[in-house]
């Protein structure tokens, strides 16, 4: 199997993580516009201050850099151990899935029940690809 397609799931998810960095200078510049915020109530990241809708992308964003490292990790363990394989991409394309479907409601309707329910299946999928890569045989 070609390794190299470990990097379309890892390419996916980057990409997503960009889409509310994009969303977070729009958001704040047209809440402070309508004055909404100051600059002040973005001088310790986010004051109380700043409405749910414009934290939200950025709340987002953070938790796209939390969890998401390990998967970028395991991704690039498979890859320079040659062990990528159709389990692997299988696991690593529904994390990918499933962490769009959460920035999906994090950022429209934000129900918690909903997302977390996404976030842990996600989760499911993240350590899965872990467990296989150290139990698989080599």
């Amino acid at each position: 199997m070609r390794q190299d397609l470990i990097f379309a799931p890892l390419g996916t998810l980057a990409l997503l993580t960009f889409l509310p960095l994009l969303l977070i200078p729009i958001l704040r510049i047209r809440a402070g516009a309508q004055g909404e915020v100051t600059w002040n109530d973005f001088k310790f990241g986010e004051s109380a201050a700043v409405p749910d809708s414009v934290s939200l992308p950025n709340r987002n964003f953070m938790n796209l850099l939390q969890l998401p490292l390990l998967f970028y990790v395991v991704c690039l363990m498979y890859y320079v151990t040659s062990g990528v394989d159709a389990k692997c991409l299988i696991l690593a394309w529904s994390y990918v899935g499933l962490r769009f479907v959460h920035s999906g409601v994090h950022l429209t309707y934000n129900k918690v029940s909903h997302r977390m329910i996404v976030f842990a299946a996600s989760n499911v999928f993240l350590v899965s690809l872990w467990i296989e890569f150290f139990t698989a045989p080599k």
